[in-house]
């Protein structure tokens, strides 16, 4: 494989990457399955696939700075900042713990096609359930949950550790059983990303230092920037289309890409 073709395959990746990380689909599992599919070859260590998601991460910073910095700013003074802060906080905690914790068995066992298309199934399923029950909202705001209903959201986010199931839809779920109207959930869901992927971001490097490469990290940098770029036009669409017509349209899509998947794995 020529070098050009990989960093063609890495632009493709990271458009998908931007189009995915903030619907309940899995972008991990999308690159997972396309990266196979299509034969890339990455830099080692599978650190593509996590710090291209740090692109579309950074897009909630550029869209939602105001909001962000104002939150930080206002913190030593006001209530409602300290409360939204503590509650991203809280709910980021399980996710670094435990992925510090299981990160060489998720790498090297759960990064697979078979897993992905799998966990794709099972959660549409769920999503249909969910949906199903028409949960009761009673937060309208991020800063109105109680700390303990941010912690356990951010322990349903540790779900979404097996690729497959989708971070944004493990949090954007966990917050609707919870309480959280739709838009709020997916806020808070976009929020938490930031610190989660940052994180993942820096100890993935870390640990897999010693096999980088210029070239690997040019590849990175181009998946990134795909990436980034993409996720700035997606986000604001996803929030109002998520408002309008709920998830259940994802759920039906995870279950046909997840079956086909199945179908070609076996086929092969």
């Amino acid at each position: 494989m020529t070098v050009d073709s990989v960093f063609w395959q890495a632009l493709f990746l990271g458009l998908i990457e931007g189009l995915t990380e903030f619907l309940p689909v899995s972008s991990t599992g999308h690159l997972i399955l396309l990266g196979h599919l299509i034969g890339f070859e990455g830099p080692p260590g599978k650190i593509f696939e996590i710090v291209i998601q740090l692109g579309a991460i950074l897009a909630i910073v550029v869209l939602y700075w105001r909001k962000l910095f104002g939150v930080l700013l206002a913190a030593p003074k006001d209530k409602a900042a300290q409360r939204f802060i503590l509650a991203i906080l809280l709910a980021f905690l399980p996710a670094m713990i435990i992925g510090a914790g299981a990160h060489g068995f998720i790498k090297s066992v759960l990064f697979s096609p078979w897993v992905v298309s799998i966990a794709l199934i099972v959660g549409g399923i769920v999503i249909l359930v969910i949906e199903g029950l028409h949960p009761k909202e009673r937060f309208t705001d991020i800063a109105d949950m109680p700390p303990k209903t941010a912690l356990a959201i951010g322990f349903i986010q540790c779900l979404a550790m097996i690729p497959g199931v989708s971070r944004s839809g493990a949090t954007i779920l966990g917050a609707r059983m919870m309480g959280l109207d739709r838009k709020t959930a997916a806020e808070f869901s976009f929020f938490l990303a930031v610190p989660t992927m940052l994180a993942a971001t820096i100890y993935d490097v870390y640990k897999n230092r010693a096999d980088l490469s210029f070239d690997g990290g040019v590849v990175i940098a181009v998946g990134f920037l795909a990436a980034f770029l993409t996720a700035l036009l997606v986000v604001r669409t996803a929030v109002g289309f998520i408002a309008r017509h709920g998830f259940t349209p994802f759920a039906w899509y995870r279950i046909a890409v997840g079956a086909l998947m199945l179908g070609v794995l076996i086929a092969r």
